[in-house]
């Protein structure tokens, strides 16, 4: 059993009061690491750190070459230490082995980028601001200075990547708090930095519980900025929080995501699309397609296909190459989902595939929900407009194009949406009209650090990744330099100042 320590200002630290919290593989429940548990004055020693560190440490003030090669070595010790790593979330979050291999190597590649996107110069001159002569004006971005992180357990390595490397690539120092659920890679990753040798206080990464290391993150006033992913109703208590002393926000919440095949789609793929887009990670995905909206004259086909391929699918061991389903994170999380199918059930739909818990030998100690597909769902009902976080699919029957675009907004989300079609026109029409942050077209998952994403509406505020992510940790700053020169050729001088 692994332990680990608090890691503030390069130091790895008890929690001040002592406690501590396990860790359990959600497959077998064996106890996997013991953590520090940082309470709220461990939070402010982690938040004093930073708060040094951009104030009067080197890291602000580096050039963006020199931060980029800070940023790229992250990159490469996620390399070299990549088997572990993937053995480590495997055990600690149940993902299987084959997506936890593409998360740590995606890790390391979005930290690579995140390097090169440092190397931008932000700045621009702004042109036609006054007349020629008159003045020259600059927008200048600057780091927003400290940045308390808080990630949600569905992707620990990632998530943990996602957040801090663009908050290093924009100059701010950082204070990261990973899910109480899993912490075991981001404390890994607090060990190849401090390898690394980072300026103090740059990164520090605190682990325990919300209500106490959260909470002092989101209302401390030493911290400028908080960028938090997980669910909608914990970001808006932590846009309530943060509102205290109004501080900068990006929330990457919750989705609800509508995946529309129209009936000139390449049916096999748009079947193995939906089933990727809604069992990958057992559905624990925020932008996970939790509604299928089938047109009625091909829905008959497709579901019977569509649950013949779902019936095929391996559930089991997470570390065995040939599991598609590992289990969910938690009991917690497995009674939540469990409770949503009952209600599906209840409200009238048509429990096509699934519903309950596997009975094989391999899941009798694990988190297990089978992979499950409800048919006839009413777009209103409950498995329709709330987030399940598990592998639970509602499929929506329509008449009109019009109606599936209807019911696809019809959702207090908009992170995320897909549209499958042979016809590019009528993909790009169905895209245009969806509120969403993202649209797929044949295809669905694939995120890029290079390409902005975030939700419109309840799926948060703001957008990571790309330049516009860059930009969510900086200030902007207007410099207006005079070229008049004379004081009696102002355009104030005849309002406000004494002649003579």
């Amino acid at each position: 059993m692994r332990t680990y320590q608090l890691y503030i200002n390069n130091e790895f630290v008890e929690a001040t009061d002592k406690k501590t919290f396990t860790a359990t593989n959600p497959y077998n429940q064996e106890t996997i690491a013991t953590f520090a548990r940082a309470g709220a004055q461990d939070a402010v020693r982690a938040i004093n750190a930073a708060r040094e560190a951009f104030d009067n440490g080197p890291w602000p003030g580096m050039s963006r070459e020199e931060r980029s090669n800070y940023i790229k070595a992250v990159s490469d010790k996620i390399n070299e230490n990549s088997k572990l790593l993937v053995e480590l979330e495997v055990a600690d979050s149940g993902s299987t082995i084959r997506k936890a291999e593409e998360d740590v190597y995606l890790s390391a590649r979005n930290m690579a980028n995140f390097a090169k996107l440092g190397l931008h110069d932000l700045s621009e001159t702004l042109e036609g601001v006054s007349k020629p002569g008159f003045s020259k004006n600059l927008l200048l971005r600057e780091p927003v200075g400290v940045v308390g992180a808080i990630i949600p357990w569905n992707f620990p390595l990632k998530m943990a990547i996602w957040k801090l490397g663009p908050a290093l690539a924009a100059g701010n120092a950082v204070v990261l708090k990973p899910s109480q659920e899993t912490s075991v890679t981001a404390m890994e990753l607090a060990k190849l930095i401090h390898a690394i040798g980072f300026p103090k206080g740059v990164v520090n990464i605190i682990t325990g519980y919300g209500a106490d290391a959260g909470l002092e993150l989101t209302t401390n006033p030493k911290v400028d900025k908080i960028a938090f992913t997980g669910s909608t109703v914990v970001g808006q208590q932590i846009m309530r929080a943060a509102a205290t002393t109004l501080k900068k926000v990006t929330l990457e919440c919750g989705g609800k995501s509508a995946n529309i095949v129209l009936d000139d789609a390449d049916m096999t793929m748009a079947i193995d699309g939906a089933m990727y887009a809604i069992f990958y990670h057992q559905g624990q995905c925020c932008e996970a397609g939790t509604r299928l909206f089938l047109p009625e004259k091909i829905a008959d086909e497709f579901m019977h296909a569509l649950v013949e391929k779902t019936k095929r699918l391996t559930i089991g061991d997470p570390m065995n190459m040939a599991t598609d389903l590992g289990p969910l994170v938690s009991k917690k999380q497995q009674e939540t989902v469990l409770g949503y199918i009952h209600k599906g059930t209840q409200e009238g739909a048509t429990l096509a595939v699934g519903g309950g818990v596997p009975i094989s030998s391999e899941c009798t100690r694990g988190f297990f929900v089978e992979p499950t597909v409800f048919d006839h769902v009413n777009n209103s009902s409950t498995i329709a407009q709330e987030e399940i976080f598990g592998p639970v699919l509602s499929v929506i029957r329509y008449k009109r194009v019009e109606d599936a675009i209807q019911m696809a907004n019809d959702s207090i989300y908009g992170l995320a949406g897909g549209v499958w079609s042979k016809d590019a026109d009528k993909a790009m029409d169905v895209a245009r009209q969806l509120r969403a942050g993202t649209v797929w077209i044949n295809e669905w998952h694939l995120l890029s650090e290079r390409a902005p994403f975030g939700g419109y509406k309840q799926s948060g505020i703001g957008r990571e990744f790309g330049i516009e992510g860059l930009k969510e940790y900086t200030e902007a700053k207007h410099v207006h330099i005079d070229e008049v020169g004379v004081r009696e050729k102002k355009t104030w001088y005849d309002m406000v100042v004494p002649k003579g």
